[in-house]
This record gives C-alpha cells, structure tokens and sequence, in this order.
C-alpha cells in the first residue's frame, strides 16, 4: 500500500504514519516542516493555508490519504479535489463533535449534525470538523471514510490531557480525585485509532464510524489508579463529591483533564454506540497499556509534552488545589 499522510508528524498522524511503516507500507507525509517526519518516509513541504501550499502535491499517486485536518473546511475541500482522481480512497479522521449537542447516551452514526460546508472558512471546531467531512464526500462519495474519533490519548499526545494526570501523580502527596471512581470513561488509544483506520481504509470500508472504546471501557477510578501506579505509587487519590469540585468553580475537562460528571455533558461525551466500529474489527487496548506507555514516552521527553499552540494546557493549580482538599 501507498499511503499519503496529511500531517503525520504530531500525535495523530504520527501514530498513523509509524502504523503504516511497521506494515511496511511506502508512505510520503505532506507536512509544513515545523518537525521531523518519522524516518522511513518520504517528505513533501507545504502549507495549505497559503496559496500554492499544495503544488508539491501536483503530482504522485497514492492508494490512500488520511487526514486530520481541523482547521477551515476549504484545506479539505482543496486537498480532496486535487487528489481524487489519483488516490483511492481519503480517510478523514473527523470527530465525534460534529454530533449536535445536546445528544442522549447511545446515539450512533445517524444522529443529527452541526451545521458545515466544504466552503467555509475556520468557525468553530464542530462545525470546521463537519465541513472536513462534507468535502472528503463531495470529492471522494463512497471512497470516503468518516473517522469521528472521541477523547484521543496515548503517546505523543499534544493536548496535554493524560501527561497532565501523569505528572500529577508522579508529584505525590494529596491528589484530587474528581468522583465517583466508577464514573464510566469513553476514549480511543490512538495507536488503536491509527490500527483500525488502516484495516477498514484498506478492506474498502466508507462512510462514518464513531471512534472510540466502548462506554466504560476504563473508569475515572481505573484510570488514577493505573496513573498513581505507574508513576511510583507515591500519589494519594482523594475521591471528592463532584458537586463540592463544581461548587468550588473548578473545570470539567480543562482544570480537571478527562473528567466530566455524570450528566447531559458526559453522555454527550463518554456514550457515544460504537458498535459499528466494533462490528468491522476495533479493539481496545486496557487502559493501563495505555497509561504506561504514554508515560515511557512523556519520560523520554524529561516529562514535558508538547502542546499544541491553539490549545491552552490543562490542569489545576496546585494551591487551589491544596486548598479543595483543606491542605
């Protein structure tokens, strides 16, 4: 297989690019040249956001592209029409935030969608991820493959979401752990996004697919612990009510990565159907795999990950968190 990577040398499509290499694919990364493409590829330069960012794409063709795109729909809508009459099928990994909100636990791929268009410029991120899907489709039809991806982690994670829980952990002492232990967690590893992508691209599959583990796969109380555990066992999980955490102001998500409390927000986020993925091969690695290798990598980096520059870094800060748990 021939593979085009849009990106690839980041978190998602880096997974994606080393997936296809230990295949022993042939894979060319398209990329802006900010970082090292993983070797054994083939590189090519540009921006898409510039005029003429594409021409080192003029030529070449390919059995596969997959894309992460999330910016303004057009980036898509240009790289689909440029390339639709030489590669086979275009893999958009999209996201699970094109659903329109508020959505009830459960809701599969037929659920109703923010508004998008392949035209438009950057809005918002549902509505940019939703117009990257609509010209995936408007050039590609049923070569085009949806990849609506929940909570992405694992390692060369950007966003810094897990290496946060990780360095908190590896900190010790009281740690504010926002209950309860068995609230259900629905993520994807991404290395297990990476696999399944490339399965279903190659077995000819199309249309949308919910990315994600099943609901529950891992819990809030299952995910501390194998964070507590694998940084040396020094960290002391403090479960707190979640309404006091709420009460207090503290952040769902942002000051507390991952966590969302039971409600019209969780179900939204953490249960969405993916049985449709299951049903054509998706598998979850345990969540301790997970955590334990992002944290050899977030090591191998001296502990600080990088962060993606459109996105602010996570987490509480460590008085306001002292003083929730009366320290």
């Amino acid at each position: 297989m021939k593979l085009l990577m849009l990106g690839g040398t980041e978190f998602v499509g880096r997974a994606i690019t080393e997936e296809a290499l230990d295949r022993g694919w042939e894979v060319t990364v398209f990329h802006r040249g900010h970082h090292a493409p993983p070797p054994g590829t083939s590189a090519l330069h540009g921006d898409r956001t510039a005029p003429g960012g594409l021409d080192a794409l003029a030529e070449g063709e390919w059995d596969l592209v997959v894309d992460t795109w999330g910016g303004a729909p057009t980036a898509v809508r240009d790289s689909a029409r440029l390339l639709r009459d030489r590669v086979g099928r275009y893999a958009y990994v999209s996201s699970r935030s094109v659903y329109a909100y508020p959505a009830p636990a459960g809701l599969d791929e037929q659920g109703p969608l923010v508004e998008g268009s392949p035209d438009a410029g950057s809005i918002a991120y549902a509505e940019d991820k939703r117009g990257g899907e609509l010209a995936a489709l408007d050039a590609f039809g049923d070569r085009a493959l949806l990849v609506r991806a929940g909570l992405i982690l694992g390692p060369y994670e950007n966003v810094g979401r897990l290496p946060w829980w990780l360095n908190r952990t590896a900190r010790g002492g009281p740690v504010l752990a926002p209950g309860p232990r068995e609230l259900p967690l629905q993520y994807i590893d991404v290395r297990d996004l990476a696999r399944w992508t490339l399965d279903a691209a190659a077995a000819g599959h199309s249309g949308a697919y919910n990315m994600a583990s099943p609901a529950g796969h891992a819990t809030m109380g299952s995910l501390l612990d194998a964070c507590a555990a694998t940084t040396g066992g020094r960290a002391e999980l403090r479960w707190t009510d979640p309404d006091l955490i709420q009460q207090a102001g503290v952040q769902p998500w942002t000051e507390l990565p991952i966590w969302i409390p039971a409600g019209e927000a969780h179900d939204y986020m953490a249960g969405g159907d993916v049985s449709k993925a299951l049903a054509v091969g998706l598998t979850c690695r345990p969540v301790e795999e997970t955590v334990a290798d992002t944290w050899a990598w977030l090591q191998s980096l001296g502990g600080v990950a990088p962060q993606r520059s459109d996105r602010p870094a996570p987490g509480i800060d460590a008085e306001r968190e002292a003083a929730l748990l009366g320290l």
